[in-house]
């Protein structure tokens, strides 16, 4: 008998127009308690629309979003706050302020959504930096850091609060291979070590078959498929084999200049 998995995020249906354009179309999906499920698709398929509608940034136009059994997209600002607390978000670029130091930054959500006393935060913000590599740094500023170590304390932050949830926006945008390799690997590490569900939006292939439990592949606002790795890998779907592999041929077309375009140039 299959164990049910508790579900804390539920996407019903949901539909977004911008402009006119039909941006997220009929979008289903759930995402289990601890599990890391990795939304990919190309560009403007509706992975970032998707997203700011799972955290709450925007309302559908059909549809409803509910994360851990409450319909965010009718609740009002007092009841959002308390569904923000309980989940983290890294940003794409960190969104580190420049003008604190790396201390700073991690120990603002503690001060502005908790009563602890300051010696109390340091000591909790040193923990984090420790959690995610960086024990020691906390008196230096953004601008003193790289482009991985920003990340880092970026996650440092998301996780100040102890959340259930962690979301991410293209954590490896911007990062070499073996910097990418250590993102990922403090992804699965705090899964497993906090019992954290994480949603990641990324194109990054070899990250995602390296964190992923299971798949969603948009393209055109709709969900392709929702699978393991192994269920993507071997899908049947010309547009996901397309996508995986990387590949200019296929149903997906893109500008390519021809020959005579590129001869001109030369000239």
């Amino acid at each position: 008998m299959t164990e049910k998995r508790e579900t804390v995020i539920k996407v019903e249906n949901l539909e977004k127009n911008f402009d006119g354009r039909k941006v997220l179309d009929g979008i289903n999906l759930e995402v289990y308690k601890s599990e890391t499920l990795v939304i990919v698709g190309g560009s403007g398929c509706g992975k970032s629309t998707l997203l700011r509608h799972i955290i709450g940034q925007l309302k559908p136009d059909k549809g409803r979003v509910s994360l851990f059994g409450q319909d965010i997209t009718r609740a009002n600002e007092d009841k959002m706050d308390c569904v923000r607390k309980r989940f983290g978000m890294l940003f794409q670029s960190a969104a580190l302020f420049d003008s604190l130091t790396v201390e700073e930054n991690i120990a603002l959500p503690m001060k502005e959504h908790t009563k602890l006393d300051d010696h109390i935060i340091k000591i909790m913000v040193k923990m984090k930096l420790n959690q995610v590599g960086l024990r020691g740094f906390g008196h230096l500023m953004p601008s003193q850091l790289s482009g991985g170590m920003k990340k880092r304390v970026g996650l440092a932050r998301a996780i100040a609060l102890d959340p259930e949830i962690i979301f991410y926006d293209e954590p490896s945008a911007g990062l070499d291979p073996v910097v990418t390799a250590v993102v990922d690997k403090l992804i699965l590490d705090l899964g497993s070590a906090l019992s954290i569900t994480s949603v990641v939006v990324t194109h990054d292939m070899n990250s995602v078959f390296r964190i992923a439990d299971r798949i969603v592949m948009l393209y055109k606002g709709k969900v392709l498929q929702i699978g393991t790795k192994e269920e993507i890998k071997n899908s049947k779907n010309e547009y996901i084999q397309q996508f995986i592999n990387g590949t200019i041929e296929g149903p997906m077309q893109f500008f390519a200049p021809d020959e005579g375009y590129l001869e001109e140039l030369t000239k």
